[in-house]
């Protein structure tokens, strides 16, 4: 795939990174719906095992075992591969499907520690009457973005993802309140709809921080160039 340039760029607002999602997914088709079809399937294994509760035998047990060790050590590798991919997509950049799998190679113990600290403290919030979980889930959104576009260590992607969604949490909470319809529209529209909505929801928030992102290098890049003010 060709790594097209052009002129227009995501807003960093809920319509704009909807907008810009919207464009790309049917831009790069093919190539979001295969990340999609595998990071789905890769969570398949973890989802079936943890679907059977009722099951208490010796031999279920073991495969929730088995199953939340996949949900801890392997699955988030694959999830942030798909964050990543997106995000290029976004970018106009080449994509490639080997980088789903790039952090078993690069970035592993980051990716897995960002995970696990990230939904540590989500589900420290939701025990303190919810809304801190709300907060924190919204305000933590671009962890697995940092860790992998910046190659930030975990503690450092959850400080800098705090600072990036300052003044667009409600944003974030808007666009994740927006996903509901969206995917109850797709799953209307059978499978294939469902796949759609889930890309198309997955290109928002890469498109999201993709646009905070240049908004912060810009900021950035002005304050650097200011001209230092004389006596």
């Amino acid at each position: 795939m060709e790594n097209n340039k052009q002129v227009r760029v995501p807003l960093a607002t809920s319509s704009g990174s909807y907008g810009y999602g919207w464009q790309q997914i049917w831009k790069y088709f093919l190539s979001f719906f295969a990340i999609t079809l595998i990071v789905a399937l890769a969570g398949g294994p973890f989802s079936v095992v943890w679907d059977n509760e009722s099951d208490h035998s010796a031999g279920m047990v073991l495969l929730q075992i088995i199953g939340m060790a996949y949900g801890v050590l392997l699955l988030p590798v694959i999830k942030y591969g798909g964050d990543l991919l997106y995000l290029r997509g976004i970018r106009n950049e080449e994509m490639e499907l080997g980088e789903l799998f790039l952090g078993f190679r690069k970035n592993y113990l980051p990716i897995v520690l960002a995970n696990l600290l990230k939904y540590a403290l989500i589900i420290i919030g939701f025990l303190f009457f919810i809304v801190p979980g709300i907060i924190l889930a919204c305000r933590l959104i671009f962890v697995s973005y940092l860790v992998m576009d910046k190659n930030m260590e975990p503690v450092p992607a959850l400080e800098k993802s705090w600072a990036m969604t300052k003044g667009h949490g409600w944003r974030i909470f808007g666009m994740a309140m927006l996903a509901i319809p969206i995917f109850i529209g797709g799953l209307i529209c059978f499978l294939v709809g469902a796949f759609v909505a889930v890309m198309w929801i997955d290109a928002a928030f890469a498109a999201l921080y993709h646009a905070v992102d240049l908004d912060e290098t810009q900021r950035l890049d002005g304050n650097n160039h200011q001209s230092p003010i004389s006596n």
